[in-house]
């Protein structure tokens, strides 16, 4: 076997395995009830639907569905968002010109990294934040600065004294990467007036804000809330979204809103990176957005999901010992979980897996080290009988740690 270390960048030898895709290899036992994906449940995909729009992309546009594609997306997938996007507040900077389809939002975090971070640089996170944005960074060397969250987000006053420390000692902060609304992993949303006030430090500051939004239509218990992009007038907000979690990952359909000398960067860099996105996938989602069909599936998949989210929370109180800290998502896939401090939930991982049940530790999305007794679970995916057993197992785990600690 050669043996290739000699060769290999400096970059890919900082490059760390997602913590997430790894559990994921070891949950695929089916005894094995798991919460550590943030798999969408499969029997919200519209399997029918797509079956019909497949035949009818093919009919009417398989030529250009099945050949290379430009690299921004399809002119009437890109119009269809724009309009949608100008629909939720979003009226400034979203014409056609300033969206490009990327393959996945994965790839879109990946290009923000790539066009914004030299190493060394900073950008500006939340405590937790989404493994995939911490690695996508990561990447490229930068350095990621924690800001802590409380029940309604990002703190954006210790946002403002970390930015202005970091400043005072010539330190490159670059971008503030946020998920407002049910944030990956902690569920929380963040209200207008500290949306507001993120733009305001970003303007003082110069910096930009990276807006990512996969799951604000997955809504329970409030109205809509406008994204942080329709209070930009200055075009500082890079926004972007997913198919993902609306539609079905598998077609790697996602979306980057940014200003145009921006969408130039952007797009030479996704040139690099797989030329364009399938325009197969994004013929089939504008159809689907075209038939009438998304509002309603959206509706239908909260409607799925609202009970999953309620049968996980009944069965925490039911099952986990007291001393647990979960603030009930009011959207969203994720539970974020703290038991008290002296439980490592790393630690205890092996623990439940002997238990037949996984989880996500809390420390996979902390840049600072923390989050050791917290935990991510996810509820869209387990069927519902799946979420009280699976829970009733985690909580005799965690009991039987508390006691041992406890000794």
């Amino acid at each position: 076997m050669v043996n290739f270390d000699h060769l290999y960048s400096d970059r890919a030898g900082k490059m760390r395995k997602s913590e997430i895709r790894e559990l994921l290899k070891v949950t695929q036992d089916p005894e094995i009830i798991s919460f550590a994906g943030g798999l969408p449940n499969p029997l919200s995909f519209p399997i029918q639907d797509i079956k019909i729009i497949v035949q009818n992309v093919l009919n009417n546009h398989g030529k250009v569905a099945l050949q290379y594609g430009a690299t921004q997306g399809i002119n009437e997938l890109r119009e269809a968002i724009a309009e949608r996007s100008r629909k939720e507040g979003m009226t400034k900077g979203t014409s056609p010109d300033n969206i490009m389809i990327t393959s996945g939002s994965q790839q879109a975090l990946d290009a923000v990294g790539k066009i914004f971070l030299n190493p060394g640089d900073i950008a500006m996170v939340g405590l937790p934040s989404y493994l995939g944005g911490i690695n996508a960074f990561r990447s490229y060397e930068a350095n990621l600065v924690g800001v802590p969250l409380d029940k309604e987000g990002m703190q954006v006053d210790l946002l403002e004294e970390k930015i202005k420390e970091l400043i005072k000692q010539d330190m490159a902060v670059k971008f503030i990467y946020t998920i407002p609304t049910f944030q990956n992993p902690a569920g929380t949303v963040l209200p207008e007036s500290r949306r507001k006030k993120l733009l305001d430090i970003a303007h003082e500051y110069n910096l930009v804000i990276i807006e990512d939004d996969p799951y604000g239509k997955l809504r329970y218990d409030i109205p809509a809330i406008k994204p942080i992009k329709a209070f930009d007038d200055e075009g500082r907000v890079i926004y972007m979204s997913t198919f993902s979690k609306i539609l079905a990952p598998g077609f790697r359909l996602a979306w980057i809103i940014a200003p145009e000398d921006v969408m130039r960067k952007l797009a030479l860099c996704k040139q690099a990176q797989d030329l364009c996105t399938a325009p197969f996938s994004q013929y089939i989602a504008h159809e689907f957005i075209k038939s009438g069909s998304m509002d309603l599936h959206i509706m239908k998949i909260c409607e799925m999901y609202k009970p999953k989210r309620d049968i996980m929370m009944d069965s925490m109180k039911k099952y986990f010992p007291e001393g647990y800290i979960c603030n009930k998502p009011k959207g969203g896939m994720f539970a974020w979980v703290t038991l008290p401090e002296q439980i490592d939930t790393e630690a205890m991982f092996l623990d439940a897996f002997k238990e037949k049940v996984a989880y996500v530790h809390g420390k996979a999305f902390c840049v600072d080290g923390g989050g050791s007794s917290s935990m991510r679970l996810n509820f869209s995916y387990s069927p519902n009988e799946q979420l009280d057993i699976g829970m009733k197992r985690l909580g005799t785990v965690i009991e039987r740690k508390m006691k041992v600690l406890c000794r």
